[in-house]
């Protein structure tokens, strides 16, 4: 058995990450020396559970081969932490994978990337904010990182691909049970402009103990986290216990207070995670050259089609227009104008100046 081989066959074990790979390999010398060692030897290692000994003794070379040709199969690439491939920003992890299965493309670009998670049952409002911040921050160089499950997750997606953009899903288990299944178009459309990536093997199922560890890859994976609509302790809020435990960091969209998913995110905000209304606030705390809202990304462009986004937008030019001529023009009340104004933006069709001006992108 190769090195690879050994590395997936102690993921197939379940329960093995990095810390106990570690002590086991200070033990035996290496992930190969691992299945080597007898009973005896295995179970005496600090740490390493007389259950976990008696599966990596009981461990086939046959289901590892078969798990390899299955994989290849697939159009899978199977990367260790030492592959060149592997996520620069996975490896400062705690409890780094042993093993990623991927489909499609990891690239070096993809360390610069963010985090959008949120709720299952996520409110009109909060997809159409996890769409357009998705859109606006792939339109910016990041890379969308999500967990491809119903609600924020799909449509965090779903704005990176709008944009034209690469996009990451991080699955809770093995590609021979994706889910949800209703996700599967849009795992092959991820896979080919971007990358799904999974830690389980195969024929892992979406077991409720599984999401937690997808969670944490969804932070480490990124730079920081943005948590649109989360309810309380739901899967969004672990995934930001993992961004802050990995010095990530944390952003939240703000809700209502008397809506259910809206609590999680409010009580990020008290706690200390930063407050997000626009696509600046999240910009600014990078505060790199390249993230300018002055640049216009050629590939991003789109049509506004509501009424009011008609309206508005029919009124801004190439000459600077103040938030105030707005109101009086439109007839429209300052938050309805602002959320408007906002979306534009998002969408790159217009541009904040000093002072509450706004103008076209040229």
């Amino acid at each position: 058995m190769n090195k690879l081989e050994a590395l997936v066959a102690l993921n197939k074990v379940g329960g093995i990450g990095s810390v106990k790979l570690n002590k086991l390999i200070e033990y035996f010398r290496s992930p190969e020396g691992i299945l080597r060692a007898p009973y005896e030897r295995l179970s005496s290692v600090l740490g390493i559970k007389d259950r976990t000994a008696e599966r990596i003794v009981a461990l086939g070379k046959e289901g590892v081969k078969e798990e390899l040709l299955f994989a290849e199969k697939m159009g899978l690439k199977i990367l260790t932490i030492e592959d060149k491939g592997f996520p620069l920003n996975l490896k400062s992890i705690p409890s780094c994978p042993l093993v990623l299965y991927v489909k499609g493309e990891l690239r070096p670009e993809d360390n610069f990337s963010i985090g959008i998670v949120g709720s299952r049952r996520a409110s009109f409002y909060g997809l159409s904010q996890a769409q357009e911040f998705a859109f606006g921050l792939a339109g910016q160089g990041f890379t969308v990182v999500s967990g491809m499950a119903r609600g924020i997750d799909t449509y965090s997606h779903k704005g990176a691909l709008k944009a034209g953009k690469r996009t990451i899903a991080v699955i809770g288990s093995g590609f021979n049970h994706l889910y949800p299944e209703e996700n599967r178009g849009l795992a092959q459309e991820i896979s080919e402009n971007g990358a799904v990536i999974s830690e389980f093997p195969l024929d892992a199922k979406p077991l409720p103990q599984n999401f937690p560890r997808r969670n944490r890859l969804i932070s480490g994976m990124s730079l920081g986290v943005l948590v649109v609509e989360a309810a309380k302790n739901s899967g969004a809020l672990i995934t930001a216990d993992f961004a802050l435990e990995q010095g990530r960091e944390v952003f939240a969209i703000p809700g209502k207070i008397d809506t259910a998913n809206s609590f999680g995110t409010n009580e990020l905000i008290k706690q200390g995670a930063k407050l997000v209304t626009n696509l600046n606030d999240v910009l600014e705390e990078f505060n790199l050259p390249s993230l300018s809202l002055d640049k216009k990304p050629a590939e991003v462009k789109l049509i506004p089609k509501a009424v009011e986004e008609d309206k508005v937008y029919g009124l801004i030019s190439n000459q600077a227009l103040q938030l105030d001529d707005l109101v009086e023009l439109t007839g429209m009340d300052i938050p309805s104008i602002s959320g408007i104004l906002f979306r534009l933006m998002v969408r790159k069709l217009i541009r904040e100046l000093p002072g509450k001006h706004y103008t076209r992108y040229s």
